[in-house]
C-alpha cells in the first residue's frame, strides 16, 4: 500500500494528529553558537538556523520529534522549513542543502518507524507518516520587493522551481512520505513546488503526495498574493493534493471561518494547525493546551477536518490535548465534486484502502 493510500485508508477511521511547532521548541533548548555549528566550519554564525542541527546537534530535533509521538502524533514534519538554497544563503551554508534535508528525513523516518514498531509488537496497527516540510523561501514570486519598479522579481519561477526539487528529491532520498508545501503565502511559489514536487516524482517512476497549507495575511482571509481560501483550492486541485488546509498566521479562532469554507468546498483531506493563539507584546504564545483543542475539537464536531496539529507556539501539550479532544469523533468525508469536474478528470480522492 504506498502512503498516499495508507493515509487515506487511516483518516477514513479518526481524525488523525500531525506534530507541533519546532522553532519554539528549539528555543526552549537555549543553544549557543558552538551548538548550531558543530563541526562543520562555516564561515558565518549559524546561531538561529535551526534547520542544520540535523547535522551539527541531531539530538535536538530527534527530542522534539520523539515528544510529539508520545504526545499522539501520527505525522512527523521534518524541522527542513529553511532547508533550501535561498534560505541557507543567509549563514553560508547553501553547499549544505542536501545534506541537511537528507539527514532531517532519515532521522524523523527512523523515529516514525520505531513508534510504528511498537504499536506493532503489542498488535496495533498504526502507522506513522513523514511529511517533508518545504517553507515558502523569503522570496515571493508574484510582488515586487521594491516599491519603485513594480516588474521587477528578485527571482523567477524556472529558479524557485530548481530550488525546491533540490529540496524535494533529498527529502524524498532521506525517507519522506509526502511533499509538504506550506506557509504558502504566495500562490505562484506553492506552484513552483508543486511543479517541483510532480517532475522529482515522474522522474524517479513513483506518486508523490503532495500536502500544502496555506497561510493568510488578514483576517479576511487571503494570503500575501491576494488569494482567498477558495482561490488557493482553484488555483491548485489540479495537483490532487493529499491534503490542503491552513497553518500559520493566526490562532483557531481566527482561522474558523476559514476552516469551514475550505471543508465544504476540497475534495481532499483537510489538515490545519494553527498557531498557540495571537503572540503577546513580547512575541510569546500564551494560549494554553486546553484552550487551543477546545477550539480545533468544534471543527472536529463539525466534520470540518480530517488532520489537526499545531504551528508557532504550540508544544507537545497542546498536541496531546488536541488528540484527546478528537479521540473517537468521525473524520470529515470529502464533499463530491460536481460531474463537471469529474468529466474534467479531477476525481476526488476515494477514503477506501
Amino acid at each position: 500500500m504506498s502512503a498516499r493510500q495508507s493515509l487515506l485508508a487511516e483518516a477514513a477511521k479518526r481524525i488523525l494528529i500531525t506534530d507541533g511547532a519546532f522553532g519554539t521548541e528549539i528555543q526552549n533548548w537555549k543553544l549557543a553558537e558552538a551548538d548550531y555549528m558543530g563541526n562543520l566550519g562555516l564561515s558565518k554564525d549559524q546561531k538561529g538556523n535551526n534547520d542544520i542541527l540535523a547535522l551539527s546537534k541531531p539530538e535536538v530535533p530527534e527530542t522534539i520529534h520523539r515528544a510529539y509521538f508520545e504526545a499522539g502524533a501520527d505525522i512527523a514534519e521534518t524541522n527542513t522549513f529553511s532547508a533550501n538554497v535561498i534560505s541557507q544563503a543567509d549563514y553560508g551554508a547553501e553547499g549544505l542543502v542536501k545534506d541537511i534535508n537528507i539527514e532531517s528525513a532519515r532521522l524523523a523516518r527512523r523515529i516514525a518507524d520505531e513508534y510504528q514498531a511498537k504499536d506493532a509488537e503489542k498488535g496495533i496497527w498504526r502507522p506513522r507518516f513523514v511529511a517533508g516540510a518545504i517553507g515558502p523561501t523569503n522570496k515571493t514570486l508574484s510582488l515586487s520587493p521594491d516599491v519603485n519598479d513594480p516588474g521587477f522579481r528578485e527571482i523567477d519561477f524556472d529558479y524557485l522551481k530548481d530550488v525546491y526539487r533540490e529540496q524535494t528529491d533529498a527529502l524524498l532520498d532521506g525517507g519522506a512520505d509526502f511533499i509538504l508545501i506550506e506557509t504558502v503565502f504566495d500562490t505562484l511559489n506553492a506552484k513552483a513546488g508543486i511543479m517541483a514536487a510532480i517532475e522529482a516524482g515522474e522522474a524517479r517512476g513513483v506518486d508523490v503526495p503532495i500536502m500544502l497549507s496555506m497561510t493568510l495575511t488578514d483576517l479576511s482571509g487571503r494570503n500575501l498574493s491576494g488569494h482567498t481560501v477558495e482561490a488557493f483550492w482553484h488555483a491548485v486541485r489540479h495537483a490532487k493534493p493529499v491534503t490542503i488546509g491552513l497553518n500559520c498566521s493566526f490562532g483557531a479562532e481566527q482561522l474558523r471561518p476559514h476552516v469551514k469554507t475550505l471543508s465544504g468546498i476540497c475534495d481532499t483531506l483537510i489538515m490545519v494547525y494553527p498557531n498557540a493563539g495571537l503572540p503577546n507584546e513580547l512575541g510569546a504564545y500564551d494560549e494554553l493546551p486546553e484552550t487551543t483543542a477546545g477550539l480545533v475539537k468544534e471543527w472536529a464536531d463539525a466534520g470540518q477536518v480530517n488532520i489537526l496539529g499545531g504551528c508557532c507556539g504550540s508544544t507537545p501539550a497542546h498536541i496531546a490535548a488536541i488528540a484527546k479532544s478528537v479521540a473517537g469523533l468521525k473524520p470529515r468525508i470529502p464533499p463530491t465534486p460536481p460531474i463537471v469536474t469529474r468529466l474534467a478528470g479531477l476525481e476526488p480522492m476515494t477514503m477506501a484502502a
